[in-house]
């Protein structure tokens, strides 16, 4: 059984000896190779050349015995392809070119066409796919509704989300507008990558748990159900939704094939809670990769021995991998989770 395989087999619920291995956002500033491309390109040039975001993609896979790559991208290619641009602040974070105010600047985002604008994604995927050889699982992904809507609405990152949920609230015609349109485009995304050769999708729900818990059905997961049910059927979907262990449940019956799961809840536990037929992927503590392979080997090791015995389990971090991630951490985390018997 090759990577891609094990991968596959893991998200159908397969019995295994180990669990595959992939990192969220494996790909980045803790790799001095992406350092030295990053000197010489930005992180937009990066994601918008396909020759470049598909040598990102590999750097990961050319150092660590991983089983699954993910596509080098960003979420918000979405909002930009739609005509809601986005750039990085020099102060950190993200600034969108403008705040989504009015009916009329809604009105001129166009979800249509939104493939045809992102065909470098699909040809990033192409040349990743033809480099795989069928060897490993390739990733592709995207933000869900909520999330994207929250950059789109407060203009950028923001702390608490203020005008997103008031509109939630107070406007809510004018959020199913935007939700739809949203929805459309990303259902037209995905498809697309599914074309170009992905083997799974993860939608990333990072904004999912600032939301009032009876509010998460109607403003995020009712969107994402819609979005999985448009997808081929049994195409394997994997969905994430930081800071949420209290909707595990509800996310388990969302056509998700694997739930994502951060390193605030016991996987054990929420194995436990769920139906044998949904998948786990997580949930190492990301900063535990700053620390020692000391350290991290006892970690994992306990993280792997909860889970002994169930089916269905991809190991993964609980959230992504941080700039100040050292290599000989991440060479422990993967040579422990490889070598498990």
């Amino acid at each position: 059984m090759n990577s891609r395989e094990r991968f596959l087999a893991a998200a159908a619920c397969q019995p295994l000896d180990r669990p595959p291995v992939w990192i969220m956002r494996q790909a980045g500033r803790y790799l001095p190779e992406y350092r030295a491309l990053k000197a010489k390109s930005s992180f937009l040039e990066m994601v918008k050349t396909p020759e470049l975001a598909a040598e990102v993609t590999l750097q990961p896979l050319r150092r660590f015995a991983l089983d699954a790559a993910i596509i080098f991208s960003d979420i918000l290619v979405i909002p930009e392809a739609m005509g809601q641009g986005y750039k990085f602040r020099d102060a950190g974070g993200i600034a969108m070119d403008f705040r989504l105010d009015d009916s009329t600047q809604l009105a001129r985002l166009d979800s249509t066409g939104v493939t045809q604008r992102l065909a470098y994604v699909g040809q990033a995927l192409e040349r990743v796919k033809a480099e795989l050889k069928g060897e490993k699982a390739l990733l592709g992904f995207g933000g869900s509704p909520w999330t994207l809507a929250t950059y789109m609405l407060e203009g950028g990152s923001a702390d608490n989300f203020e005008r997103s949920k008031t509109i939630f609230y107070s406007d809510r015609a004018f959020f199913e507008t935007l939700m739809e349109k949203l929805t459309a485009a990303l259902i037209d995304y995905f498809k697309m990558q599914i074309r170009a050769g992905v083997d799974a999708i993860q939608i990333f729900d990072s904004w999912g748990g600032i939301l009032a818990g009876q509010d998460y059905e109607a403003a995020s997961l009712r969107w994402i159900r819609t979005i999985i049910a448009a997808l081929p059927k049994g195409f394997p979907v994997i969905l994430y939704a930081k800071g949420t262990p209290a909707q595990l449940t509800d996310q388990a019956f969302s056509g998700a094939s694997v739930l994502g799961v951060d390193w605030t809840i016991d996987l054990g536990v929420a194995r436990k809670l769920l139906p044998s037929n949904v998948a786990l992927q997580g949930n190492l503590d990301p900063v535990l990769l700053n620390t020692t392979p000391e350290i991290v080997r006892r970690e994992t090791s306990r993280l792997l021995n909860t889970m002994r015995g169930t089916r269905g389990h991809i190991f993964n971090l609980g959230h992504g991998i941080m700039p100040q991630a050292k290599i000989e951490c991440m060479e422990a985390l993967v040579a422990t989770v490889t070598d498990w018997q």
